[in-house]
C-alpha cells in the first residue's frame, strides 16, 4: 500500500501558478506512466484520478536446479531467495480547488509519457463547464457520465471494499469515533452527498437508486458567506476559524429568549433558537472565529435536520454522509449528529465516511474500467479480464499535501477477497480482539512495544539485503517514517482509522515495503527451514513411537512449540538474538504444562497425523511475506521436500487429500472476511468442518472471539509478558481454545 504524500522524485520548486509553489511530483505521481483518467468537478472543487503502474521490490523463492547433480549438498539452502522489481497499479486521486485547474492540466499535458487512452471519464457540474478546456490541454476526448450514477457506484465500492470506511461521531464518548465492521449488505441507505449545494438520493441495490431531494445551502453557501463575513477565501482556513469560535456570542439561545423558562418547555437552555440572532440587536463587532463557528452550527444543523425528515420519510435508519464539506471536522460532524439523533429521537444514525470526498471520482474511474472491459470482452487475450479498478487496496486516510492539495493512493488487490463461509454472522465478526482506540493502558503499552522493537527490525531489514549499498539508508527511511506514524497515533489514535495491534503490524509492513524491504526476514526462514527439514524425519520416528494418547499430546506441544519460534515478539527474538543454538526442544521446555521450526516440525507432524486418519486437510498460509511467517510461495517448497522423504504426506499430495492455498494476506494477523476467493471455494467445496487457526497474532490479536459454523481450534503461546499477564498467565503460556458451535 502506498502512503499519500510521501516525497516524489525529485522535482523541487516548481510552480503550479503564481499564487501556489510547490513540488508538482509530489502531487502528480507516477503521472508519465497514467494509462486511464476520470475526473470530477464540483462547483468549487476538483477530483482528478488516474491509473498508473509502479515498480516495487517483491522476494521470490525457488527450488535450486539439481539437474546434473548426483545429490543435493548438505550445508545447502532448501531454496534460493531473489529480489525482483514487480509492477503493479496503483490508482491515484488528487483533489484541488477549480482556480487551479488550468495550471494541473498544463503540468499534466507535459508530463503525459505513456498513456494508452483517448478518453476521460468526466462527471460533476464540471463536466460540462470545463469540457472544452480539458479537450484542448489533455488532448483527451471528455465522456461526460451522470453523476449520480457516479456517486452511487463509488459510495458503494468504498462501503463494500475498505474496512472500516464508515464510522459514527460521539464527541463526549470515549472513544469520539465508533467505526462500523463492513456489512456484506450494505442496502438500503440514504445518501446525502454535501458539496457546493446538497443532493439526497435514496439507494436500495447496486443498481436502484434515486435522487429524492437536496438543497441549494451546502459546502458552498457555507464557503461563500464565510467569505464575506470574515474575508477569508481559503475553506480549510474558515473551518480552522470555526473550530475556535464561540457560536453563542452570535447565536440567540433558548435561555436567552425563555430566560430560566425553558425548563418548563422541556428543552435545553443551549439550543439554538435563532442563528445569527445576537447580530442585529448587539452593539459591537462579532470576531471571524464567532461567526465562522455559528455559520458552520447553522448550515450543518439545517441539512441534519433536512436529512433525517427524509431519511424518516422513507423508512431508512442508516445515513451516509459524504462530500469535501465534511473533511473529518469535529463541529460539522457533531452538530449533524445531534441534528439527526434530535429529530428522530435516535432512531436514525448518522454515518460518515472516511474518504467521502472521493466517490464522484471513484465511481467516474470504475465507470470508465467497466466500459473499458467490455469492448474488450471477447478480443484477444483482455477477453476475460475483470475490470481491475474492482480490487483495489485502499490505505487509511486521505494525506493533505501543502496548498490546498489533497491525495489518495490506491494499490490494487491481484486476487479478489471475499468472507470465509464458515463465519457464524459475518456482519457480526469483529477480527481484532482488543480496540487500542478503546483502551487507553492497552494502547500505550503497545505503541511503546512497537517503539522498542524498531531497532532490531532496522537490524533485520539491513541484514536482509547484504550486498545494497543503500540499504541502511532506506531502513533509517523507514525507521523515521513509522516512527513518525507511533508519535502521531499516540496523540490521535484515529488519525488512520481503527487502532489495533494488526494495524500496527501492517502499517510496519507496509512502510518496509515502501522502502524496498519486501522481506526482512527471508534469510532467517531459509536457514529456520533447512535446519529444520534435516531434523524432520528423526521428530516424525519418535512420535511413530508412541502411543496414540502420547502421540496426541506430543503433536499438540510440537504444534505450540514451532509457535514461539516468532521474531515480531520481542521476548522471543532477544532469546534468538542471544542464544542462535535455540531450538526445537528448547522452545518446548518453555511451555508451560513461525518459522520453519513452526511449519515443519510443528504443523506439518499435526498435519500428517489428520491425513493418517483420512482427514482431508488444507493448508493455507499467508500469500505475501510478514515477520517471519511461512509464505505460500515458501510452502510449496517446503512441502515437496517433506513429500520426498514421507510417503504419508507424497501420497496425500498426489491424490489431493493436502491442499495448499493462499489466504490473501500479508499481515501476521488474519480478517476472516478478506480471505483469498480461491481458498474460500474450496472451504465450501470439500465441506470443511474443522478450522485450526494457530499463532498469536491470528489466534490470539485477532479472531479469539471470531465465532465459526463449524467446530474450530485456536492454540498460540502468549510471547508478550504484558499480555500474558492481562489473560492472568505467564510468558510462554498456552492458548488451546477449542469450541463447539451451538446447536
Amino acid at each position: 500500500m502506498a502512503e499519500c504524500g510521501a516525497s516524489g522524485s525529485g522535482s523541487s520548486g516548481d510552480s503550479l501558478d503564481k499564487s501556489i509553489t510547490l513540488p508538482p511530483d509530489e502531487i502528480f505521481r507516477n503521472l508519465e506512466n497514467a494509462k486511464r483518467f476520470a475526473i470530477d468537478i464540483g462547483g468549487s472543487l476538483t477530483k482528478l484520478a488516474y491509473y498508473s503502474t509502479v515498480q516495487h521490490k517483491v522476494a521470490r523463492v525457488r527450488s535450486f536446479d539439481h539437474s546434473g547433480k548426483d545429490t543435493e549438498q548438505d550445508h545447502e539452502p532448501p531454496y534460493e531467495i531473489s529480489v525482483q522489481e514487480e509492477v503493479t497499479a496503483r490508482l491515484h486521486f488528487v483533489k484541488f480547488e477549480n482556480t487551479y485547474i488550468e495550471a494541473c492540466l498544463d503540468f499534466i499535458k507535459d508530463h503525459l509519457v505513456n498513456t494508452e487512452t483517448k478518453v476521460i471519464q468526466a462527471t460533476g457540474g464540471g463536466a460540462y463547464k470545463f469540457k472544452d478546456l480539458i479537450e484542448e490541454k489533455l488532448q483527451l476526448k471528455v465522456d461526460k457520465e451522470d453523476v449520480m450514477t457516479c456517486l452511487i457506484k463509488g459510495c458503494n465500492f468504498v462501503l463494500k471494499n475498505i474496512p472500516h470506511e464508515a464510522f459514527v461521531y460521539q464527541k463526549d464518548s470515549d472513544p469520539e469515533f465508533r467505526f462500523q465492521t463492513n456489512h456484506p449488505n450494505i442496502f438500503p441507505y440514504l445518501l446525502v452527498n454535501i458539496g457546493s449545494g446538497v443532493s439526497i438520493v435514496k439507494v436500495e441495490t447496486e443498481d436502484r437508486f434515486e435522487w429524492i431531494g437536496g438543497s441549494s445551502i451546502g459546502g458552498g453557501t457555507f464557503w461563500g458567506l464565510g467569505a464575506l463575513l470574515t474575508k477569508t477565501k481559503k475553506f480549510d482556513e474558515l473551518l480552522h476559524l470555526a473550530s475556535r469560535g464561540q457560536h453563542a456570542n452570535v447565536d440567540m439561545l433558548v435561555q436567552d429568549v425563555y430566560g430560566g423558562a425553558h425548563q418548563t418547555l422541556g428543552l435545553s437552555g443551549n439550543l439554538i433558537a435563532s442563528s445569527f440572532g445576537k447580530s442585529a440587536t448587539a452593539d459591537r463587532e462579532f470576531s471571524r472565529e464567532d461567526m465562522a463557528k455559528s455559520l458552520l452550527h447553522m448550515i450543518s444543523n439545517d441539512i441534519g435536520q433536512l436529512a433525517c425528515l427524509y431519511a424518516r420519510l422513507h423508512c431508512l435508519d442508516r445515513v451516509y454522509f459524504g462530500g469535501f464539506f465534511i473533511r473529518g471536522h469535529p463541529v460539522t460532524m457533531r452538530t449533524i449528529t445531534y441534528s439527526i439523533n434530535f429529530f428522530s429521537k435516535g432512531e436514525v444514525q448518522a454515518l460518515f465516511l472516511r474518504h467521502e470526498g472521493y466517490l464522484g471520482a471513484i465511481g467516474a474511474f470504475l465507470k470508465g474500467a467497466e466500459q473499458d472491459s467490455e469492448c474488450r470482452s471477447g478480443h484477444g487475450p483482455h477477453a476475460a479480464s475483470p475490470p481491475k479498478a474492482l480490487a483495489f487496496l485502499c490505505p487509511p486516510a486521505p494525506r493533505r499535501c501543502r496548498s490546498g492539495f489533497d491525495l489518495l493512493e490506491m494499490d490494487r488487490l491481484e486476487r479478489p477477497l471475499v468472507n470465509l463461509p464458515l463465519l457464524l454472522d459475518p456482519s457480526s465478526y469483529v477480527p481484532d480482539t482488543v480496540d487500542l482506540t478503546d483502551d487507553a493502558l492497552a494502547r500505550k503499552y503497545w505503541l511503546t512495544c512497537f517503539e522498542e522493537a524498531l531497532d532490531g527490525v532496522v537490524k533485520r531489514a539491513v541484514a536482509s539485503q547484504p550486498g545494497s549499498v543503500d540499504a541502511a539508508e532506506r531502513a533509517e527511511k523507514f525507521r523515521q517514517k513509522y516512527w513518525n506514524k507511533l508519535q502521531t497515533l499516540r496523540h490521535q489514535p484515529f488519525a488512520y482509522g481503527t487502532l489495533t495491534v494488526r494495524s500496527l503490524l501492517d502499517t510496519r509492513e507496509h512502510c518496509l515495503n515502501e522502502f524496498n524491504f519486501p522481506d526482512p526476514y527471508s534469510k532467517v526462514k531459509q536457514q529456520d527451514n533447512g535446519v529444520a527439514l534435516k531434523c524432520f524425519q528423526r521428530v516424525i520416528r519418535s512420535l511413530d513411537a508412541l502411543g496414540w494418547e502420547e502421540r496426541q499430546l506430543a503433536l499438540v506441544k510440537g504444534l505450540l512449540a514451532g509457535n514461539v519460534f516468532d521474531w515480531g515478539a520481542k521476548a522471543v527474538s532477544d532469546v534468538l538474538e542471544s542464544d542462535p543454538q535455540f531450538g526445537f526442544e528448547e522452545a518446548k521446555k518453555k511451555l508451560q504444562d513461525n518459522s520453519g521450526v513452526d511449519v515443519i516440525l510443528g504443523v506439518f507432524p499435526f498435519v500428517r497425523e489428520l491425513l493418517s486418519r483420512g482427514t482431508e486437510v488444507i493448508l493455507a498460509c499467508n500469500s505475501g511475506p510478514a515477520l517471519n511467517d511461512v509464505t505460500y510461495s515458501e510452502s510449496l517448497i517446503v512441502a515437496e521436500r517433506i513429500a520426498a522423504m514421507d510417503p504419508v504426506v507424497h501420497s496425500a499430495l498426489r491424490e489431493e487429500r493436502l491442499l495448499l492455498m493462499q489466504t490473501g494476506s500479508s499481515s501476521p494477523c488474519l480478517d476472516l472476511s478478506r480471505l483469498d476467493k480461491g481458498l474460500a471455494v474450496l472451504v465450501r467445496e470439500r465441506g470443511a468442518d474443522l478450522v485450526v487457526i494457530e499463532g498469536m497474532g491470528r489466534a490470539v490479536h485477532t479472531n479469539y472471539h471470531a465465532a465459526l459454523r463449524c467446530e474450530s481450534l485456536k492454540l498460540a503461546v502468549i510471547k508478550n509478558s504484558w499480555l500474558a499477564e492481562r489473560l492472568g498467565g505467564r510468558l510462554f503460556s498456552v492458548i488451546f481454545k477449542y469450541e463447539v458451535p451451538a446447536e
